[in-house]
């Protein structure tokens, strides 16, 4: 998004004052600034208003993450340094100012990391500023382990002020350009991809149809059929950067927790804005008829709905 040629909408504008607001008390010693929470969909420019803010704020003692890339190096560092808080600490070093972008919480098992991470972070009284594609209700938002993250969320909403950037416009598809995620192509048919890559992942061998130059092309089965997390999805980001799915099937056919790790990748994709492609046995009105079966299935088939459409017609 071109910050010179845009004008801010109404909730930018919004936003962008209470982040003005923020960044003139950053390092106060009295009434520090209450935090911010921007949530909207993707390429509604609440990212362009982060990095606007961060340069802005004169401190030196600030840090800027990227939610995923954060959460991996925290994780990393529990084993290091022997505690979640040691690992923040090490993270954060003096910092007054933390922003994270794409903050999001998918996995019932990096929940409590996370909400152990906020209570560190507000008992050291750090301004907090984060972006997120979910009001913070939404959080964690499977029904089953969403109770237990009520606590963290009262935490948010009690620390951090939430303000809605979720204007009309996807600024991504200015003049017919689309990115990120929605760059992806969802198409019926077999996938042309052939070929054999060994990937690691969670400490063992996936084999992928191709792997290499930020791409990867990996069949549904060895994604999604083996015992994997959120957390091992992200830790493939930084590697590759365009993702393919083929053959997936109609997910009333496969095992729930297939289902349900393939929720949890194509938010990991998401979230981090990746672009995604899918090669699909049905249609994506088809793919999940008994959407009963998987909770979050609902919002996995509404993202895939984003995606361009190039065949209709089943295979065979």
């Amino acid at each position: 998004m071109d910050t010179q040629a845009v004008v801010l909408d109404a909730d930018q504008q919004a936003a962008a004052d209470r982040l003005a607001e923020i960044a003139g008390r950053v390092g106060k010693r009295w009434r520090r600034p209450r935090g911010l929470y921007l949530y909207g969909g993707p390429g509604r420019g609440k990212t362009m208003l982060m990095d606007r803010f961060f340069a802005a704020v004169p401190s030196k003692r600030k840090r800027r993450f990227h939610f995923h890339g954060f959460f991996a190096r925290l994780n990393a560092g529990v084993h290091e340094y022997g505690s979640i808080d040691a690992s923040a600490d090490a993270l954060l070093g003096d910092a007054e100012l933390l922003c994270f972008d794409e903050f999001h919480v998918h996995d019932a098992g990096d929940a409590r990391l996370v909400e152990r991470l906020l209570d560190r972070l507000f008992a050291r009284r750090i301004t907090l500023v984060v972006t997120s594609n979910y009001p913070p209700e939404q959080l964690l938002p499977n029904p089953l382990f969403h109770p237990m993250f009520e606590p963290a969320i009262a935490e948010i909403v009690a620390h951090l002020e939430v303000v809605a950037v979720d204007g009309p416009l996807d600024y991504r598809e200015i003049h017919g350009r689309h990115t990120g995620f929605a760059a992806g192509e969802y198409t019926v048919g077999e996938c042309p991809v052939r070929g054999r890559a060994e990937v690691p992942i969670a400490h063992r061998l996936m084999y992928a149809r191709a792997a290499g130059n930020g791409e990867l092309t990996v069949d549904f089965a060895e994604i999604c059929g083996i015992p994997v997390s959120a957390a091992d999805f992200l830790a493939l980001l930084g590697e590759y950067r365009r993702w393919t799915v083929c053959g997936v099937p109609d997910l009333t056919t496969v095992p729930p927790d297939w289902v349900m790790r393939f929720v949890n990748l194509v938010d990991v994709l998401y979230d981090a804005d990746l672009e995604l492609s899918i090669w699909a046995e049905r249609s994506r009105d088809e793919l999940g008829k008994e959407v009963r079966r998987v909770p979050d299935l609902y919002r996995t088939l509404s993202r895939l709905g984003e995606l361009r459409v190039r065949r209709t017609e089943p295979v065979g």
